[in-house]
């Protein structure tokens, strides 16, 4: 491995993601940041790898009653609904902005059936300035009594492949993951196994707050997505996991980072990529400061390229004391 001033000067930040590259590993996490224009005042978006948007859906969307958030220990608890203007305004609106500013962009996509996010997927067939398409599937699926589609290996493969046979080999399809699940390998492995070329995780740990004064639910639609530190172990235990049962999966990491050494550990665990949510409501210049930070350690420890970090820690050869 290069060290001192010649691996500074040769260091290779950029990553790839299903066959997509970007200049460097650190991306919005989607629903923290709409579709970055909050961000934009506090650094130039295309500095970081990518915009996650908000997950869109196929019609404008009000979201969950109120209250939405609430505090929790090393966290918080998010209720919102997907709320949001639709498909077809977000393609009007946000990706030529988006474009303006140079960044890159992958688009989140919800729906509330296999079908409708095929729908989805045609609309953004043909649409310049889209790097990747984000299946979220962490959300209700109508069709099946409210499960959540990650939830069921068949219903998650049903979404990918009808996102898969709209989008041909146009764009990368990165499925993102809920953790509420026993195996997440298995949903993985079904995921890539009809059609995704990546993997987006983890999504919210599914919570609850009650309000003692009240003695009720806190969030108007009682159950959240719990986000923040709190869940970071989950995270990195998932990659891993992920990682470990498919060894050449491209892995959008995200779930509680709040530093470069938090990065940094989810890229050892097997993430080419990493997202940033919650950490920007406390601090919006987040994303570029962890971006920083990771590039610091990544070169401090004598890597040449963030690619020759990532899944370091499954490697049969490294025990402990093991110098880079």
């Amino acid at each position: 491995m290069a060290h001192g001033r010649y691996a500074i000067m040769s260091f290779d930040f950029s990553t790839t993601l299903g066959g997509a590259w970007f200049p460097t590993p650190l991306f919005t996490a989607s629903g923290c940041a709409s579709s970055g224009k909050e961000l934009s005042q506090f650094f130039p978006l295309r500095e970081i790898g990518a915009v996650v948007t908000k997950s869109i859906m196929l019609k404008p969307r009000a979201g969950r009653p109120t209250p939405r958030m609430a505090e929790t220990p090393s966290g918080m608890l998010n209720s919102i609904g997907l709320q949001g203007p639709g498909i077809d305004a977000f393609l009007v609106e946000d990706i030529p902005w988006l474009a303006s500013q140079g960044a890159r962009v992958i688009v989140s996509i919800a729906g509330e059936t296999a079908e409708e996010y095929g729908v989805l997927a045609r609309k953004l067939r043909g649409v310049s300035g889209i790097s990747a398409i984000e299946v979220n599937i962490s959300c209700p699926n109508v069709e099946n009594r409210g499960l959540v589609f990650a939830c069921d290996p068949n219903s998650a493969s049903d979404v990918v492949k009808s996102v898969r046979g709209i989008i041909g080999g146009e764009l990368p399809i990165l499925a993102k993951l809920t953790p509420d699940v026993t195996n997440i390998a298995s949903i993985a492995a079904a995921v890539i196994g009809a059609g995704a070329d990546g993997i987006a995780m983890i999504n919210t740990v599914l919570g609850m707050v009650i309000n003692t004064e009240t003695m009720r639910p806190h969030l108007g639609g009682k159950t959240g997505g719990l986000s923040g530190p709190a869940i970071r172990p989950i995270a990195v235990r998932a990659i891993y996991q992920v990682r470990e049962a498919l060894p050449n999966v491209s892995i959008l990491g995200m779930g509680g980072v709040a530093s470069g050494k938090d990065a940094f550990e989810m890229i050892l665990a097997g993430a080419s990529g990493i997202s940033i949510g919650t950490a920007s409501f406390g601090d919006p210049s987040a994303v570029h400061r962890i971006q920083n930070e990771l590039r610091e350690i990544l070169i401090n420890k004598g890597f040449a390229s963030v690619k020759e970090a990532v899944g370091y820690a499954h490697r049969a050869n490294v025990t402990e004391g093991d110098q880079i």
